[in-house]
């Protein structure tokens, strides 16, 4: 497995912008699907977007789409969750997660079950 760090979070205006950042080590980077989770007050842990360990193929959750954009870095080992026109709702602890493909690296996977590797999770809020 690899270690997952967030960073990033922190508190926004309604309309604003923010990126929260998701750092891999132990193994190599473009073998690895990343994944946006996150979990507000009270509600379980929602799937957010996904990218394909070739970061060729995306995908995200129906209320994040248009809004959210994420991406990789492979000469830094990093990817990212750009995140626009933020809403209150979007408030919550944003997850990232990892797990190994084989190849081509081009699976983008949808479920917390699907990810070997998690973060501690970084707090993003949006206020009105």
């Amino acid at each position: 497995q690899v270690q997952v760090v967030e960073s990033g979070g922190g508190l926004v205006q309604a309309g604003g912008s923010l990126r929260v950042s998701c750092a891999v080590s132990g193994d190599t980077f473009s073998r690895y699907a990343m994944g946006w989770f996150r979990q507000a007050p009270g509600k379980e842990r929602e799937f957010v977007s996904s990218i394909s360990g070739s970061g060729r193929y995306t995908t995200y959750a129906d209320s994040v789409k248009g809004r959210f954009t994420i991406s990789r870095d492979a000469a830094k080992n990093t990817g990212y969750l750009q995140m626009s026109s933020l809403k209150p709702e979007d408030t919550a602890v944003y997850y990232c997660a990892a797990v190994r493909q084989l190849l081509p690296f081009e699976s983008t996977p949808r479920r917390s079950s699907d990810f070997s590797s998690w973060g501690q999770g970084t707090q993003v809020t949006v206020s009105s």
